[in-house]
């Protein structure tokens, strides 16, 4: 008996399959810079809300307050009227990780068309929150594997940012995750969600280069939605609204400076009506 043991043990560790395991070289470790990084997010800590009398002065001047699309709701507090306005919650996850170049990017998708709502637009890969989600991260980092095949365990999450308004009325909670070794990446797109994956330099949203704005006003209220151009395989992609403003600001927390443009985040009065089909401009 023991020898015939010997005999598949050695059979075993004959395999050539385990013998690649066994030979696989384990991951990089993370840079100094990414080190360094992921220990300056962690202390980030997102601008103070609106104090509550603060909050009751602007209802009682000028109504309902919430923000637009790409816009933190800490610039633009929300009523605490869970009857009148309780938005649905969602996350997407900024995954940064070191170009070849040494620069930070940021991993981005483009919609399928066949989706119902922004299809064909660029966004970072999130959405809604469910039942089984333990927090935020989780929520981001489940669906980014389930739309481009991103598995959590590569994935450092290191810092959650001030709350964002979508255009229907979705608090999304933008999740900064750093993935240190990017090689051990390859995209699996869901072709149900997403048609493309590609990443940019993330310094990009705070340059003025590459970038327009158009003036919308919302019930009487200007503000600026920002556009950025982006080639990238051959093809061009525009980023924009929601997903620009993220990460606008994400690349303002993590370079330590502000965009070299006006943002123009102004306070936005809110209808006393909302429901289900209210959309923002």
């Amino acid at each position: 008996m023991i020898s015939v043991l010997r005999r598949i043990s050695a059979s075993a560790s004959a395999s050539p399959f385990l013998k690649l395991m066994n030979n696989s070289p384990p991951p990089p470790p993370p840079s100094q810079r990414l080190v360094g990084l992921a220990q300056q997010l962690r202390l980030y800590k997102p601008p103070p809300s609106f104090d509550d009398a603060e909050e009751q002065r602007i209802e009682e001047a000028a109504g309902k307050v919430v923000s637009q699309v790409g816009f933190p709701e800490s610039a633009t507090p929300i009523a605490r009227d869970p009857e009148r306005f309780t938005p649905k919650r969602a996350a997407v996850l900024i995954c940064l990780f070191e170009g070849d170049d040494g620069e930070l990017r940021v991993i981005l998708t483009k919609r399928s068309s066949r989706l119902s709502t922004h299809s064909g637009e660029v966004s970072l890969p999130g959405g809604k929150a469910e039942e089984g989600d333990k927090d935020d991260g989780d929520t981001a980092t489940r669906e980014a594997k389930e739309e481009i095949g991103l598995d959590p365990s590569l994935v450092n999450v290191v810092t959650i940012l001030e709350p964002f308004l979508s255009k229907h009325l979705l608090r999304v909670m933008p999740v900064i995750g750093i993935l240190t070794d990017k090689k051990s990446f390859k995209p699996i797109p869901n072709p149900a969600e997403v048609e493309a994956v590609f990443d940019a330099p993330l310094e990009m949203f705070i340059k003025d280069e590459n970038r327009r704005d158009e003036e919308r006003e919302w019930l009487g209220n200007k503000y600026l939605i920002h556009f950025f151009d982006y080639e990238a395989g051959k093809k061009t992609y525009l980023i924009w609204g929601l997903t620009a403003g993220i990460l606008i600001r994400a690349a303002s927390v993590v370079y330590q400076r502000p965009p070299a443009f006006l943002e123009q985040n102004p306070k936005f009065t809110f209808p006393s009506m909302v429901n289900e089909d209210t959309v923002m401009p």
